[in-house]
């Protein structure tokens, strides 16, 4: 008997075969690209992520010979959402992303009516451009025939699951992605969808993750090499199933999660009051577990490590897939022991919380003539986690406290990365023995739901294992506490430049 996790993110998606023991046997990723249309928009084919997605489950069905799958959950990116025809389970058109620049008009609505400070007493979330309610809104004005034929609008891992053969429903992690759902309720908010003008008829109906929202269609199993009757569990948010398989699931833990995007992922066992959450920059939503709630601080992360793969290192690359080792590993292996001088500001796309800038963009100040890929790719892995160590800095801890780090995603595979983040950060971070969290989540929320575990956190509890810790030096800490304090002045020097140079 096993389990089936699907983690679909921005630039790839993974499945992962998982015994109800907790081990991963078999897993296997497919990358797609980010469509760029145009100027500032950020798009992805849908089509080509669903093809994406059978060809990893076939590969893992065939090297686990279906292993007897019993349930499977999809965690997925939140925010974009696919337009679809329910009759047919027709994807319509691409999934705006939320690092696409439309909808500022939207959000400039928004913070007239309902406002900023009412909007996150009903949602949770600080009024911004990533989320799902302004491109909603951007496309029922600039694509009227489009948002007129969909029938809904899904949000990712429901999608996968409504394409699977399941209902077309989302969980509450996800829904409070869009800015349209009540965290207290639990449902989408009359108030916000009237503000918004976006018709309840066109989202998805909500349910808890963990809930059993259907069956693989047979045919469909067949294809994918799955056993006939696989339940269909609905899955949630990729950081808050990142945080249920890295183990996150009692106060003062917090996830650092280092792929597509890194994000720090702490958890409540309450939900606590609006103000003191919205003046830190913070957001609030369900976990995936029951009566637990997480919040968010994020930025890029790997995609600037895949920017500077492809602008850097094209050609090594491709050699790299042709004799099957990793570039990445190259790449790091260049990183000098020491700090740099460089200082850069990793505003590549569409800033989180507590920045929540759309207009900036990045900036790398100190290159010289001598100055080596090594060194640049360094500096980057620097201000990327500058922005974190500052963003921690400035939320006071009676509003939030971690006591640990726990390392997930592609980049916690790094020694050299993992060490230079509790080198910045001041805090050890903890590799685990399994760093697919989100696959791992997943498959324990399709366990929970299928009746095999009796709750996420005792699964949790069970299966998550720390194997290393990665302690801060003084000496480098020391070093680093000086750069941290000159990249605090850097964004507040150039901000209104670099805002004209958008404009």
């Amino acid at each position: 008997m096993s389990l089936l996790g699907i983690d679909v993110g921005t630039t790839g998606c993974k499945a992962g075969i998982v015994t109800e023991k907790g081990s991963i046997i078999a897993l296997a990723y497919r990358e797609y690209p980010i469509l760029h249309p145009q100027p500032g928009w950020a798009e992805l084919d849908m089509q080509d992520v669903w093809s994406k997605v059978k060809e990893v489950i076939r590969e893992v069905t065939a090297a686990t010979q279906g292993n007897e799958v019993t349930a499977l959950s999809i965690s997925s990116m939140g925010e974009a959402m696919t337009p679809v025809r329910l009759a047919d389970r027709a994807i319509l058109d691409r999934a705006v992303l939320g690092i696409d620049a439309r909808g500022e008009e939207y959000v400039a609505q928004m913070g007239a009516r309902p406002g900023a400070s009412r909007l996150h007493e009903i949602n949770g979330n600080i009024l911004g451009l990533a989320h799902s309610a302004p491109k909603l809104a951007w496309l029922r004005d600039h694509k009227p025939d489009l948002f007129e034929r969909a029938d809904k609008f899904l949000l990712t891992s429901g999608l996968i699951g409504f394409l699977l053969g399941g209902e077309a429903v989302t969980d509450y992690s996800l829904a409070n992605r869009t800015l349209l759902f009540d965290v207290h309720a639990a449902d989408w908010s009359p108030e916000l969808l009237e503000a918004t003008g976006i018709p309840p008829e066109k989202l998805p109906r909500v349910v808890p993750a963990g809930s059993v929202v259907g069956e693989v269609d047979g045919q469909l199993a067949e294809d994918l090499g799955l056993p006939r009757k696989v339940k269909i569990i609905a899955g949630g948010h990729d950081q808050c199933c990142n945080a249920l398989g890295a183990g996150v699931v009692r106060p003062g833990r917090a996830v650092y999660g280092m792929g597509t995007f890194i994000c720090i992922t702490p958890t409540y066992d309450h939900l606590p009051p609006s103000r003191p959450l919205r003046e830190a920059g913070l957001n609030i939503e369900h976990h995936v577990l029951p009566g637990q709630f997480v919040s968010f601080i994020y930025n890029i992360g790997g995609s600037i490590l895949r920017w500077a793969r492809d602008t850097m290192a094209a050609a090594e690359h491709l050699e790299a897939q042709q004799r099957g080792y990793d570039i990445y590993d190259r790449l790091m292996a260049e990183l000098p022991a020491e700090p740099t001088d460089l200082m850069v500001l990793p505003h590549f796309a569409t800033c989180g919380p507590p920045t929540f800038d759309a207009d900036s963009s990045g900036v790398i100040m100190g290159l010289k003539l001598e100055t080596t890929r090594g060194q640049l790719i360094k500096g980057l892995l620097e201000g990327l986690t500058y922005y974190f160590a500052e963003a921690l800095d400035l939320i006071p801890h009676s509003v939030l406290q971690i006591t640990e780090f726990r390392a997930t995603g592609g980049g916690s595979k790094s020694d050299v990365w993992l060490q230079l983040t509790a080198d910045i950060l001041g805090q050890p971070i903890m590799r685990l023995q399994v760093n697919e969290c989100g696959v791992l989540g997943a498959a324990l929320l399709a366990g929970v739901g299928s009746g095999i575990f009796a709750s996420g956190v005792e699964a949790s509890e069970a299966f998550v294992h720390v194997t290393h810790t990665f302690e801060p030096r003084p000496a480098m800490f020391a070093a680093y506490q000086e750069r941290l304090a000159r990249y605090k002045q850097l964004y507040p020097l150039i901000k209104d430049y670099l805002h004209q140079m958008s404009r």
